[in-house]
């Protein structure tokens, strides 16, 4: 009898965390589909980074869905006229202008959809509540009452195949999540985390993004090869 590997639907931004996640869910065995969003961010070339990562990964297949959270707006990521945040880190008492309403909860319910339609039994996301708490869907709470959620509100769930949501950073530091990655044998370089990068996909070295990131390879005690601009 052959035996066939699990399947995850890993979310992929094209960003640090993202990536490490898709070489965590590669390493316990998951066969991966990897799912990304343009969805009206000001890095739209973060997506060139997703596919890089996603072939890399030897994802099984990797799609873009076009999501125009910026009709919205009400957010930095994607209303140009709210400026970006270049002040320092936010503290966990602050929900950040980067905050984008209701984002983490449409991702996962697309990923929910091509979970079930796949038969997958695990969805991961690299949400962190240690750098960016202020972030309301990205705490516990949340990831757990979304996974309550999808275990009620599918076919797979109602007939017993229990879904899980993957959040293997929730408790990492950025130095952490980056030591964790070197080790898997990530290339940061090839990753962008800034919020308003360049076309070339430099960074801008002054977003909490950026910050974050430069605090977490010191940190972790690794160079940080990052294209700066």
């Amino acid at each position: 009898m052959t035996r066939t590997n699990p399947k995850a639907v890993v979310l992929l931004s094209g960003g640090l965390d993202s990536a490490t996640v898709l070489e965590m869910a590669k390493d316990q065995g998951y066969d991966c589909y990897v799912l990304s969003f343009d969805y009206g961010q000001r890095s739209v070339v973060e997506l060139d980074a997703a596919r890089a990562l996603a072939k890399s990964a030897q994802a099984i297949e990797h799609k873009i869905l076009r999501m125009p959270l910026e009709d919205f707006g009400g957010s930095a990521l994607t209303d140009t006229n709210i400026d970006m945040p270049e002040e320092g880190v936010e503290t966990e008492s602050d929900i950040p202008m980067t905050y984008v309403p209701a984002r983490n909860t449409v991702f996962l319910s697309l990923a929910l959809g091509w979970a079930e339609v796949l038969a997958a039994n695990a969805i991961f996301i690299g949400v962190n509540s240690v750098d960016y708490s202020g972030y309301p869907d990205c705490r516990p709470e949340f990831i757990n009452a979304f996974e309550t959620m999808a275990n009620l509100a599918t076919r797979a769930g109602v007939e017993g195949n229990k879904l899980v949501i993957e959040t293997p950073l929730m408790n990492m530091t950025k130095g952490e999540i980056i030591q964790a990655g070197v080790a898997l044998g990530i290339d940061y370089k090839n990753t962008v985390s800034c919020y308003q990068a360049d076309s070339r996909g430099y960074a801008c070295d002054n977003c909490d993004s950026c910050k974050l990131r430069k605090e977490g390879f010191e940190q972790a005690g690794i160079s940080d090869q990052t294209n700066y601009s």
